[in-house]
């Protein structure tokens, strides 16, 4: 007979254990306990301070109010992401969370901006976006109507905070200290975990959040590592905060260098700022010097060095284990995806809790969509580094040359020859998001699809002119982002 799950114990705290905490305890605290133990003296890796815009639906989930949320974090609104020198040395374009023009039932926008610029009716792309627009006029609002498509940047030590209170307030008991030891039941399942003080934790089901230790689902029940360290060859980011020397801009800007790239994330009081490389073509110091460099405003922090594998857990989920966050495996952040991974992990959990017992049929179920969820946000990060017009240092050839998944051959030759982008089921990226990098990136294709020469030349002018006036116009209207923060949600001080 199997055994009900009533006591969960979720292993690390951090922006991957305050969110389960807090979301468990919201939408199922009345049938679950709950307890969530971390150590004071145990640091987090606290800089995925980019989010992608999916959170606002966990926040409608937990009913944060978004103006105390963002007062809270220090947090300020993101419409994309800037790609500075990807392309080649000196070329940039951004990507939108917005869409992009008009789709008809049998193609997107893209075929008829393709015929319009092949006919010279067409401006650039990223004219026929306001959420774009938008960001490099540096403006932003909320509206009740024709909303834009946004995201947060946020302090994710702010943040864990916030969710902790939330977490408590709905029953979540925390436990201070370190995890000296896992107890297992015969038949391998966990059973308990023993802290440094002696205390035992005894539980039906746990949370792996202990970041790239994995002290769980790794190191107790050896899951088992796919390294895709071959795709994605960054292995170390060193991190540093500076106090704000501008007023912040709606979005992330990442920017190529000769072995990786550098994040400027902006916040309301400060900038979080890093430098994520390839320590086969750069060692440490250099990496330290060059992000130094490169930076504005006073050091609120030293800079540190953090290492890290890219892959995934060959499971998820592991007997009455499930990982979640950085435990669960590692997607470099250029996309700004990692707290999204901590939100869809938890989701599907919840989605599939085993209240009345576990299934084998609910793990191998959990642990399929989420390899296919993280394998489709794997290739949309490798097409950034592969797909580029730059072979001025090693690090770049190496990535231009190197194979790739045929998940991500097909996309790219199926863009090329035809201009056509499918959605994969339950996938992340849209197919603007894919259309938006791949021709930022320099792929442009090389047909549209025929059902746009039914459209004459004359209406398809006249239809790229009005969209592309109508974002014009939005982008106008909006007022600048810094005014919208101070008016919206101010933080009370600088932290």
């Amino acid at each position: 007979m199997k055994q009900s799950i009533n006591k969960v114990i979720i292993a690390g705290g951090g922006t991957a254990g305050w969110m389960t905490a807090a979301t468990m305890s919201k939408l199922l605290g009345n049938v679950l306990d709950v307890t969530l133990v971390e150590s004071e003296q145990i640091g987090t890796v606290g800089v995925g301070e980019a989010t992608i815009p999916p959170l606002l639906t966990l926040h409608q989930l937990l009913k944060l109010n978004e103006q105390e949320f963002m007062a809270a974090t220090q947090a300020t609104f993101k419409l994309g992401i800037s790609f500075e020198n990807w392309k080649d040395v000196g070329e940039d374009y951004i990507h939108s969370f917005g869409t992009t023009g008009k789709d008809c039932w049998a193609c997107g926008f893209q075929h008829f901006w393709l015929k319009g610029h092949q006919k010279g009716i067409a401006s650039r792309y990223g004219d026929y976006c306001p959420e774009l627009l938008a960001a490099e006029q540096n403006k932003f609002a909320i509206q009740p109507k024709q909303g834009l498509n946004y995201a947060y940047h946020l302090d994710a030590s702010l943040y864990a905070k916030l969710l902790r209170q939330m977490a408590e307030q709905h029953g979540v008991k925390r436990v201070e200290g370190k995890i000296a030891s896992v107890q297992k039941h015969d038949n391998g399942y966990l059973k308990g975990l023993i802290l440094d003080s002696g205390q035992t934790l005894e539980g039906d089901f746990f949370i792996d959040c202990t970041g790239f230790r994995g002290l769980l689902i790794e190191q107790a029940l050896h899951t088992g590592y796919d390294d895709w360290t071959h795709w994605l060859p960054c292995d170390s980011a060193i991190a540093v905060q500076t106090q704000a020397t501008r007023a912040p801009i709606p979005y992330t800007r990442s920017i190529a260098h000769e072995s990786g790239w550098q994040w400027q994330i902006p916040l309301q009081h400060r900038v979080g700022n890093g430098l994520v490389y390839c320590s086969r073509y750069q060692s440490d110091d250099d990496a330290r010097e060059q992000l130094l460099k490169n930076i504005q405003g006073e050091l609120r922090t030293e800079p540190r060095v953090i290492k890290f594998q890219t892959g995934q857990r060959r499971q998820h989920w592991n007997k009455n284990c499930v990982a979640v966050g950085l435990s669960s495996g590692f997607i470099e952040p250029l996309e700004s995806t990692s707290i999204h991974l901590i939100q869809r992990g938890i989701i599907r959990l919840l989605q599939m809790f085993p209240l009345n017992g576990i299934s084998e049929h609910d793990i191998k179920e959990f642990n399929q969509q989420t390899e296919h969820e993280v394998e489709n946000i794997r290739d949309f990060i490798i097409l950034h580094y592969h797909v580029t017009e730059r072979r001025d240092t090693p690090f770049w050839r190496h990535c231009a040359s190197m194979p790739i998944p045929d998940s991500l051959k097909h996309r790219i030759e199926l863009f090329k020859e035809t201009g056509r982008v499918f959605k994969v089921p339950n996938e992340l990226f849209a197919e603007n998001s894919w259309v938006q990098v791949m021709m930022g990136q320099g792929l442009t294709p090389q047909a549209y699809h025929p059902i746009v020469d039914h459209m004459p030349d004359h209406e398809l002018e006249a239809f790229l002119a009005q969209i592309k006036a109508q974002s014009a116009h939005r982008a106008q209207q909006l007022p600048e982002h810094a005014d919208f923060i101070n008016h919206y949600c101010k933080a009370s001080e600088a932290m």
